[in-house]
């Protein structure tokens, strides 16, 4: 590590606010051409939840996996903001009551409760569908097979082998708790397909062969199985006023998770074993791999 916790929590803070301000630039003029109608509460709805103080780490590594490859910064933040208005969608739908039913995300009011949920669901289609057009616009300034290459691995990432998917599995788990397999599959997809697209994202952009797309691809999923195991292990050892969300839903539910199947001192050795396995795919390149590095660790150890 090249940098203390504190110092790397204040680039990641750095990073999003460049993020918050590119994503309420575009957020302001969505949708494109400027002359469709905007429905006012649709998009309030989108800026309440998409612009809630967020850490924005799935942007940060996109572009520091871009900046590694010395690729480009501006298209990096597009492709950025286009991934955090996906996940932004995907914690809007996750919170309403058919799902997750949460009434907190990051202290604040779900968007349901803040609204209604029929307007939190168009929000979060709203959220969803303009994640491609920020790809595919003009202004995100790669060449257009790396347009496709980014529209097709962000759609895997989010559709039926990642994200959605994952949620599917993690519903019937309330009907039929899985194995310890089950538990590995659903966590990645639910959880790791979008920061493995993120990772693999910063090679496609800076135009990257296919080896190392596939080398961060792999971080990127390891580093998606340590976020799930830490936030697992957070669920059981936090508080609701530290996390700004309710604790201790999963074991109230009864839902298997790896930390409640092998236990706290487990988690805390697999998140070492992680974090090592990750930082080793990042040796060949050196000294420009410490903040993917940095933020594999923040990942695995963070409070909150």
């Amino acid at each position: 590590m090249t940098q203390s916790a504190a110092a790397f929590e204040q680039s990641l803070s750095a990073y999003a606010e460049i993020v918050e301000a590119r994503l309420a630039s575009l957020l302001d003029g969505s949708p494109r051409p400027a002359e469709i109608a905007r429905p006012g509460q649709l998009i309030e709805a989108m800026h309440y939840g998409a612009l809630n103080g967020g850490k924005r780490l799935r942007p940060y590594l996109v572009m520091q996996a871009t900046r590694m490859f010395a690729g480009s910064d501006e298209a990096a933040l597009q492709v950025g903001c286009a991934l955090e208005c996906l996940h932004s969608y995907s914690l809007v739908h996750d919170d309403l009551p058919a799902m997750d039913d949460d009434d907190l995300r990051r202290g604040k009011p779900t968007v349901h409760k803040q609204y209604d949920e029929a307007t939190a669901i168009l929000a979060g289609d709203g959220l969803l569908t303009y994640a491609f057009d920020i790809i595919s616009s003009p202004e995100t300034l790669v060449p257009d097979a790396a347009k496709v290459a980014l529209v097709l691995e962000l759609s895997r990432a989010a559709g039926i082998g990642g994200m959605a998917g994952g949620q599917m599995l993690d519903l019937a788990a309330d009907r039929q708790q899985p194995d310890e397999a089950g538990i590995v599959r659903l966590q990645a997809m639910k959880t790791g397909a979008l920061l493995r697209f993120a990772c693999e994202a910063g090679a496609i952009i800076a135009g990257r062969p296919a080896q190392d797309r596939d080398r961060l691809r792999r971080f990127g999923e390891i580093i998606g199985r340590a976020f799930q195991v830490a936030d697992d292990l957070l669920d059981v050892t936090s508080d609701a006023a530290t996390l700004g969300k309710a604790t201790g839903k999963d074991a109230a539910k009864g839902k298997a998770t790896l930390v409640g199947l092998k236990g706290t001192d487990w988690a805390r050795a697999e998140l070492d074993r992680l974090v090592a396995e990750a930082n080793a795919l990042l040796e060949p390149y050196g000294s420009q791999a410490a903040p993917l590095e940095e933020a594999a660790h923040f990942i695995a150890y963070r409070k909150k």
